[in-house]
């Protein structure tokens, strides 16, 4: 009875420690909405690469204005590629539990990149992301898929 009251009170604040850790993770699916025009654009899967940065990739354009888009203002080697699949996200450090930093993203409609940041809502559920270049920057919310 001891040992089990025991494994309890060691088992439970672990799983709400788990929790917790999971709800202020940035990884995972989320919807893009649009700044511009308040409309989901895509859904970009976000990962945590090998050296530990965040980057994000597209996985699915909603409702594209024609099939298949690629980034025909792109530079370099993402020049005329398609748009799904694409990363434009990369390099993202963590600052601390649900803030990064020091990446960049790129804008695949308009072929420009923006230094960017992330903050992870309280609740895990809303991603800020916005893009600078110099003193001008954009910010969109993420929701969580």
């Amino acid at each position: 009875m001891r040992k089990t009251l025991l494994t309890a009170f060691v088992a439970v604040p672990m799983l709400a420690l788990s929790f917790a850790a999971s709800a202020a993770d940035a990884t995972g699916r989320w919807k893009t909405i649009d700044d511009e025009t308040g409309k989901a654009k895509s859904i970009v899967e976000i990962y945590r690469t090998t050296n530990g940065t965040l980057a994000g990739k597209v996985v699915q354009l909603l409702n594209p204005d024609k099939p298949n888009p690629v980034c025909d203002k792109c530079s370099g080697a993402n020049k005329d590629k398609p748009i799904e699949g694409m990363v434009i996200l990369w390099n993202l450090k963590q600052d601390d539990a649900r803030h990064w930093s020091g990446g960049t993203v790129l804008d695949p409609k308009k072929g420009k990149t923006y230094k960017s940041k992330i903050e992870l809502s309280a609740d895990g559920k809303e991603l800020d992301m916005s893009g600078c270049i110099a003193f001008i920057c954009r910010a969109q919310t993420w929701v969580r898929e």
